[in-house]
């Protein structure tokens, strides 16, 4: 007899409620939220959520573990203000970002700058800025040296190290093999002899093995090797590390057969690190850096239903919004084989009748795809289309410019 096998299905995405057979955001409909912005497409992030992710992660790691907001993830301004306050520290990834975090309230002191090609002028306002530095090249150690000299202001500096090893099991890999992101950790000593002869104040490292991923076991080893390694590196800085960036990894479950990620044996894991920091590293403050996690569960990606077709027996829902404002949902940032994030019909939640339709976009493009072939709501023109886990990756990581569409909004309720 042959075995019978139930499709795996989206993990239920129950962080926005409903009511009345409508979604609500932070307690608002989003009808009324659609009639507040005056047109969609748009993002919708929810305050609440964000504030008690950060809240959960607090509850659930040792109280001596910092928590930076990777704001790559998401820079939106008014959301990088919310989270600001609520973390310990900003990450940036560019110039640009800098002057968000720092117009956001961020802490100089807690702002961290990371990339692999960081230009001279950018540099140069690091140092003015007075946040740290994760050198990732040779080139940058002159660079910094002069703009401190010529600023009359430290350079402070971390070393990101290109780890020997990867996060297992991760969506994308940003450690292991060859990289363009930091140092390779055999040149490292080298490096470290560089900026101790170049005057620059050393305060620690960065080490990232990956992002996006769903095993606490694969995470755990990452970190437990990150900071062995960091421990040997540190016999060759000059000066005792006062900053250790452990990365992140965290994922958040997309696609059918993903489940949450379990913070238990990750809390344990750090708990034993801080208490081997306390002798191998005694005056490090150890960082976790966490984007995703953080926002991609506040936030949905909405957009209206302005036609609805038949082509040959498969029903299209055409709307106003598209893979040009959310590239990651239309399965051309990063899948290798196209997988659904979770949708619905916002407007018609809980629904009795269901059909088989597919969700695409404006464009002239067969990419121009949000869900293939999705059970969802019966919906017609005028009802609104909600992609959820849309609150990182999306309107900064998409090709708004396409075909010359308007840009995607983006509000913070």
């Amino acid at each position: 007899m042959t075995e019978v096998r139930t499709p795996p299905v989206h993990t239920p995405m129950n962080q926005f409620p409903a009511r009345g057979g409508e979604l609500l955001v932070n307690g608002i409909p989003l009808s009324r939220i659609a009639a507040r912005i005056g047109r969609t497409p748009f993002y919708v992030y929810d305050r609440s959520l964000l504030t008690s992710r950060v809240k959960q992660l607090r509850s659930a790691l040792p109280a001596a573990i910092k928590l930076h907001y990777a704001m790559k993830a998401n820079p939106m301004p008014a959301l990088v203000c919310h989270m600001a306050g609520l973390v310990d520290g900003i990450d940036v990834a560019s110039a640009g970002e800098l002057m968000v975090a720092l117009d956001a309230g961020a802490n100089p002191q807690e702002v961290s700058f990371a990339g692999p090609g960081k230009t001279d002028a950018e540099l140069r306002q690091a140092v003015a800025a007075g946040i740290l530095i994760n050198v990732e090249s040779f080139r940058e150690v002159p660079i910094l040296a002069a703009a401190a000299q010529e600023l009359g202001l430290p350079a402070r500096v971390a070393v990101r190290v290109n780890p020997d090893f990867e996060l297992k099991s991760s969506g994308m890999k940003m450690g292991g093999g060859p990289k363009q992101f930091g140092v390779d950790a055999e040149q490292v000593p080298e490096l470290l002899a560089e900026i101790g002869r170049a005057g620059l104040a050393f305060e620690g490292f960065h080490l990232f093995a990956g992002s996006q991923n769903l095993k606490p076991e694969s995470i755990v080893e990452a970190q437990q090797k990150s900071f062995a390694l960091a421990c040997k590196l540190a016999e060759h800085a000059p000066a005792p590390v006062k900053f250790l960036n452990l990365g992140g990894g965290f994922g958040i479950p997309y696609f059918p057969g993903e489940q949450p990620l379990d913070l238990t044996q990750i809390g344990t894991n750090l708990t034993d690190i801080v208490e081997q920091a306390k002798i191998s590293l005694p005056q490090a403050e150890i960082v976790i850096e966490l984007g995703r996690y953080f926002v991609g569960e506040a936030g949905l990606y909405v957009s209206k239903v302005i036609d609805k077709k038949v082509s040959r027996g498969q029903t299209y829902l055409v709307t106003d919004g598209g893979l040009h404002h959310h590239l990651s949902a239309s399965g051309n940032f990063g899948q290798v084989i196209r997988k659904n994030y979770p949708a619905a019909i916002g407007n018609r939640m809980g629904a009795e009748g269901q059909e088989n339709v597919s969700v695409v976009g404006p464009l002239c493009t067969p990419l121009d795809l949000l869900a293939d072939r999705m059970s969802l709501s019966v919906a017609q023109p005028g009802d609104l289309v909600v992609i959820y886990q849309s609150g990182a990756y999306g309107a900064s990581a998409s090709p708004q410019g396409f075909l010359g569409h308007p840009e995607v909004i983006e509000v913070l309720v």
